[in-house]
């Protein structure tokens, strides 16, 4: 018996009580270069127990690299489990997007091979079969999907997220399920649509946040399940640090921002729906919010962090629709549980197909607000790659929600903490050294410094507005000469439209990696193309 119940009691399909094994009696089923795919979205509703066996297996009979898997999963998941997994060199590879310091480093130094991939994309490209046709079947090996309960008709009633499951499901034969009885039921929470492939694809009903258009359960053929085992491991989701000074200022400029566009008559007194990354940035928006001018704000979002429970809390929030309920185990999970019957009915959990997907979010006019590593001064922002070769977690939902939000806004500190300058890293660059959200997917940029609206502006004034209002002062001179010196050669060639110099444009990133500053001394380059 579990923490919140008993097994025979979640699993209301009793034909199905056949197929409940010890974990251990699991490992067997699993041969090296297996595609597994797993249930889960960020460090909630991920399975645990067969994970967690199977590292235990790999490491007390030394067969790390020799029992090696390619992991399909929604997002990242728990540290115990796919950061375990890296460090016993167990994933070959590993789609769309991680956290954790080993899977990251074995990724960037080559012994992982990742794929990164907006989120909506990849759910609707893993029901294709785009990620399995190499394969011999064609298909996944095993999927590994934890759930809170088993209908009478063998609906799966998932947990804290809902990742791409339904599209596991699609492309699996063989599944082993993890009844997690050391949470409570999240049973009624889940809206969940399973698409079909185009030609045949439904248009999806989604006119507000809170709509529910689904099942609460994802529909399964008993057939397909090889196994059920009870999972003791509740999820272990991560605390956020609190917000420091530069992100509540960053969170104030957006809030005068909205307050003015509501005054002008472009957002409702109640905004749109929000759609926020996660992090101390986003976290301190949410803060903001729960503080501010605003009520009856929703959410259409991909994870609901502890943040959204003070906003629900503050009177300020009606409801919240997302993909996953990644709380923090030691604050958010409890809190969440003691006041289960107040939040519950304000949130509805989606598949990620449904929760990043750009019809919807086009419908319902959300506002995108995410932070990048680097923006530049014309708009381009890049998500995933420092010095535009090592990875840090992926891309994740930020281009879902950018390219079709109302609103698209990248928030960033202006400048990151450097061991090598006081100063620090500037944020806002005269080029990306990786893009991957286009200038034509953004509309403002914020920092500490201030904002930028770039609404209607032509390349030349967007450049000159974020260098107004976003650089820290220490960098504002640095990029207006260059922004003059470009503008210059270029009109002067008749090539000004966006005014780069290729020659230049990186200086500043190249300064960095030789003097460990970006405070260059002036924006000279010696270059022979002919040596």
């Amino acid at each position: 018996m579990g923490k919140y119940g008993t097994l025979d009691e979640r699993i209301r399909c009793k034909s199905l009580m056949s197929k409940v094994i010890p974990i251990e009696d699991t490992i067997p089923m699993f041969k090296n270069g297996m595609n597994l795919g797993w249930s889960g979205f960020t460090p909630a509703g991920y399975p645990k127990a067969v994970p967690i066996a199977l590292a235990e297996y790999v490491e007390k009979n030394n067969l790390q690299g020799q029992l090696r898997f390619n992991l399909f999963i929604g997002a990242s998941v728990g540290a115990e489990t796919e950061n375990r997994w890296a460090q016993n060199n167990m994933i070959d590879r590993r789609w769309p997007y991680q956290t954790g310091k080993d899977i990251a480093k074995g990724i960037n130094e080559g012994r992982i091979r990742m794929g990164d991939k907006h989120l909506s994309l990849f759910a609707q490209d893993l029901a294709y079969g785009f990620y399995t046709k190499d394969s011999p079947s064609g298909k996944l090996d095993i999927g590994i999907i934890e759930v809170s309960a088993i209908t009478e008709d063998c609906g799966l009633v998932l947990t804290a997220s809902c990742g791409v499951v339904p599209e596991i499901l699609k492309v699996c034969d063989k599944l082993i399920i993890e009844v997690n009885t050391a949470m409570p039921s999240f049973e009624g929470m889940h809206d969940i649509i399973v698409q079909s492939a185009p030609p045949n694809r439904e248009i999806i009903g989604i006119t507000k946040a809170d709509s529910r258009v689904g099942t609460t359960y994802v529909p399964c053929d008993p057939d397909k399940i090889v196994a059920i085992v009870e999972s003791p491991h509740a999820d272990k989701g991560r605390a956020l640090a609190g917000a420091d000074e530069g992100s509540i200022a960053i969170a104030n400029h957006l809030l005068e921002f909205f307050a003015a566009e509501v005054k002008a008559g472009r957002l409702p007194k109640n905004l749109l729906p929000l759609q926020s990354g996660v992090g101390s940035i986003a976290n301190a928006v949410v803060g903001g919010l729960a503080n501010g001018p605003f009520y009856n704000l929703s959410v259409y979002t991909e994870v609901l962090q502890d943040g959204m429970l003070d906003l629900f809390d503050a009177g300020r929030l009606d409801c919240a629709s997302a993909c996953s309920l990644s709380l923090s185990e030691k604050e958010g999970f409890p809190r969440f549980t003691e006041k289960r019957d107040f939040y519950a009915p304000k949130i509805v959990l989606r598949p990620l197909s449904i929760s990043n997907n750009p019809e919807v979010s086009r419908r319902l006019g959300v506002i995108a607000m995410n932070t990048p590593v680097e923006i530049d001064i014309y708009g381009h922002a890049n998500s995933t790659l420092i010095n535009g070769t090592r990875i840090v977690n992926g891309i994740g939902g930020s281009g879902d929600f950018l390219r079709s939000g109302f609103l698209k806004i990248m928030h960033t500190p202006s400048v990151r903490p450097s061991k090598t300058d006081p100063t620090g890293i500037s944020c806002v660059v005269p080029h990306c050294q990786h893009i991957d959200h286009t200038e034509h997917d953004l509309d403002v940029v914020v920092t500490e410094q201030g904002l930028a609206d770039m609404r209607g502006l032509a390349p030349k004034e967007r450049a000159q507005t974020i260098i107004n209002n976003c650089v820290h002062p220490d960098y504002k001179d640095i990029m207006q000469e260059y922004l003059d010196m470009a503008s210059k050669e270029c009109l002067a060639k008749g090539v000004g439209h966006e005014p780069q110099l290729w020659d230049r444009a990186l200086k500043m990133q190249l300064n960095l990696a030789q003097n460990g500053t970006m405070k260059i001394k002036n924006w000279d380059m010696k270059i022979d193309l002919c040596e």
